[in-house]
């Protein structure tokens, strides 16, 4: 068969009569200017009396993924999208999508705009767009819920959910599996409807449903949404497709796609999308080829060495956990197979899945048992004696080539690393809790870490499906460092004027999903208190120090689990409570302040200030490599809302005040 070439990233070969167009735009497809263009050109070939209908897939295990990164922000250069898929949809021969993996944005949106869809077993689909703060461009948001039902695309579409084939299949997004053959499964489905009226997605008519389930639907969208716009525009405009004629419609999705694409939000994901495609880059580990890993320690099997446990174990190594004594390993293993069976019941894989990480499971009572660990990481209570112990304790039992990490969150692993024959071997992998769920981890360059062993570090918690971010050596590292800041800045605005409720509700209409006296009640206000204590022989004695939260510990108010912290917890609920209250005006008082409550917008703009100062300061340090790395750490750990950018962006380009 002679190949036909349309475009630089589009070409064709006939079979029986049908056009089989291939998508070869690597890393993955995306809709570039290349593939529009191509697929212009492929339907004025299809026109011929000879073809007899079109096959579309995608080159590698991916269909299409979506628009170019390398044109956004540019001027769009026509064919436009929409219209590509206009015509390809109003063709007169029948169009089949074979979709061979992922078919994501506009990916989802060319499969919708065909005659039919054929996907492998492997293949997902998904309208991403609100995660980038838009909405599908190119019809998606008026074809899938004529295709699927209004209930599932306002789910799909309001939260960027991507579906596997298997649903794509349950709910009508598809019409077969090609369990083997795609293309001939394609070509099949082409011959079966040739001849017969097309199903063109946009002629069909959406299933009405009740207003009240349509509501129910897009508040469960909108309930997360946290102040983003994109969930709500594209709850709307699925359900315009409920009235408006399918041509409205189209205008209306493209109106309000555009709009978004310029607003501060878009800007603001675009910023950490990014950001995560910068921060797997470090200069240094350029010519640094990562060590080959296969068996991991965890060195205590508490709350955090579970999570780091089951992450590992999730991603395929064989895991050695080890504790202080039979019952202690016992007891791990049981925390370890407890959150195996909670992912078993979320339906993240099944019993036969939990069975084999069992089996590369040893949980044992003797270091000696990490004799042949690769890696072996610490997850033991955070005190240097402790953690400085273990270390010159592990230099005896294992390999000389094992690497040695410290998920300390505030000691020193320089010195933690000083305590071992070679330092140089040690590095920091700060897991955040509960660690098999938070995405973030901190990968600490220690003064004496080799770069093989950092990138081995780093590659590690690629396969964990982690975003590392390296920094330096500071108390707290990047992110502990900046809360820290968040925590002193908020404080000190109590003091000043300010109320823990008013706080917290100014933070969380910012976009915060708690406010920080909250999270605090939620951690535990001894954990903070015990580090005062720790701090208190070498603090400075003419730095402004904040007593009020010394005064609630004392008093046994140590957040959720006493009932009582900044807030009161009757019945578990969080009420404001007159007593916290109290204590503040009278501590005010004591120390002659002359209270001023400031405005929501005025709390959102110091405490913003606040965090990117601390940031500034990271980056003039050398702790952080790129102001975005500060950012992915705050929105990956604290909660930082990503429509907002991070506090580096948002100091940068949000008008505080006005929020």
């Amino acid at each position: 068969m002679d190949t036909l070439t349309f475009s630089d990233s589009i070409s064709a070969t006939t079979r029986d009569g049908v056009l089989l167009v291939l998508i070869d735009n690597p890393p993955v497809n995306a809709t570039s200017l290349g593939v529009r263009t191509g697929l212009m050109a492929a339907l004025d070939y299809a026109t011929q009396d000879t073809v007899r209908g079109i096959v579309i897939t995608g080159a590698g295990k991916t269909f299409v993924g979506g628009a170019d990164i390398r044109e956004f922000g540019k001027p769009p250069e026509a064919p436009f999208l929409p219209d590509v898929y206009l015509r390809l949809e109003q063709f007169g021969k029948p169009v089949v999508a074979a979709v061979n993996g992922a078919a994501l944005g506009g990916g989802c949106e060319l499969a919708l705009a065909c005659h039919g869809r054929v996907a492998s077993p492997t293949a997902s689909f998904g309208l991403p767009e609100v995660k980038l703060g838009i909405v599908p461009g190119a019809g998606g948001t008026q074809r899938l819920p004529r295709l699927v039902g209004v209930t599932t695309a306002v789910e799909m579409i309001g939260t960027g959910r991507s579906v596997k084939a298997s649903e794509a299949l349950r709910v009508g997004l598809v019409d077969r599996i090609a369990p083997e053959e795609l293309t001939a499964e394609a070509i099949a489905l082409v011959e079966a409807l040739t001849g017969k009226d097309l199903r063109r997605t946009g002629e069909l008519v959406a299933t009405r449903i009740s207003d009240a389930d349509i509501d129910a639907a897009a508040a469960k969208i909108l309930a997360k949404a946290r102040g983003q716009t994109a969930p709500g525009e594209a709850v709307r405009l699925v359900k315009a497709a409920l009235t408006l004629p399918f041509a409205d419609g189209l205008v209306e999705e493209r109106r309000t796609f555009l709009r978004l694409r310029d607003s501060q939000e878009a800007a603001a994901l675009r910023h950490v999308f990014f950001a995560e495609r910068a921060a797997g880059k470090v200069e240094a580990l350029e010519k640094a080829t990562p060590r080959t890993i296969e068996c991991v320690g965890v060195v205590g099997t508490g709350l955090m060495g579970s999570g780091i446990a089951v992450s590992a174990l999730n991603a395929g190594y064989r895991v050695i956990g080890v504790e202080q004594s039979v019952e202690g390993a016992a007891k791990g293993r049981e925390r370890i197979a407890g959150l195996l069976d909670k992912a078993v019941q979320a339906g993240r894989f099944d019993a036969a899945g939990r069975d084999e990480r069992l089996r590369r499971l040893t949980v044992a009572s003797d270091l000696g048992a990490l004799h042949d660990a690769d890696l072996v990481i610490e997850a033991v209570f955070d005190d240097f004696d402790v953690k400085t112990d273990l270390f010159r304790r592990l230099d005896e039992v294992v390999q000389a080539d094992a690497i040695l990490a410290t998920n300390t969150s505030y000691l020193d692993p320089d010195a933690i690393a000083a305590a071992t024959r070679r330092p140089e071997r040690v590095v920091g992998l700060h897991f955040f809790s509960p660690a098999n769920i938070m995405r973030l981890v901190e990968v600490v360059n220690c003064t004496r870490t080799q770069s093989d062993v950092l990138a081995t570090a780093l590659a590690f918690a690629k396969r964990l499906g982690k975003l590392a971010i390296v920094c330096g050596v500071t108390e707290g590292f990047i992110g502990n460092r900046i809360f820290s800041a968040y925590r002193r800045e908020a404080e000190f605005m109590v003091e000043d004027g300010a109320l823990p409720h008013e706080v917290d509700q100014a933070m969380e209409a910012f976009g915060f999903p708690m406010g920080l006296f909250a999270v605090s009640d939620m951690a535990g206000l001894d954990i903070a208190w015990a580090r005062r204590k720790r701090q208190a022989a070498t603090r400075d004695p003419n730095a402004r120090y904040f007593e009020i939260a010394d005064r609630l510990c004392e008093a046994g108010r140590l957040g959720q689990k006493t009932g009582q912290g900044w807030y009161a917890y009757p019945d578990g609920k969080r009420t404001i409570d007159p007593d916290v209250t109290a204590l503040i005006v009278a501590e005010r008082a004591r120390k002659g302040i002359a209270p001023r409550s400031p405005v929501p917008g005025e709390i959102v703009k110091r405490l913003l200030t606040a965090m990117a100062d601390e940031g500034r300061s990271l980056l003039s340090e050398g702790i952080a490599a790129r102001a975005s790395d500060i950012d992915l750490v705050m929105i990956n750990g604290y909660g930082f809302p990503a429509h907002r950018g991070g506090p580096m962006f948002a100091a940068e380009t949000t008008n505080a005040a006005a929020v």
